[in-house]
């Protein structure tokens, strides 16, 4: 990867995207939601844009869901 693949990548960030923080501080919120069947992107709209972008987070939601679905089998 060059430098230019990296500033193009943080170019076209989503504007919406609220970044691993705040992500982070409500992802519990999220991930229930979603896991009850609530269009939870529909109402946080920057923690889908932040998962979608951040693979870490997005790593970190994955298992959570896993862990709620767990939780309820």
């Amino acid at each position: 990867m060059n430098g230019w693949t990296a500033l193009d990548r943080f170019l076209h960030t989503d504007p919406r995207d609220v970044g691993c923080a705040e992500a982070m501080d409500m992802l519990h919120v999220y991930a229930d939601l979603v896991a009850a069947g609530v269009r939870a992107e529909e109402r946080y709209l920057g923690i889908a844009a932040h998962l979608r972008a951040c693979g870490p987070c997005g790593e970190d939601f994955e298992g959570l869901l896993a862990a709620i679905a767990g939780e309820a089998s």
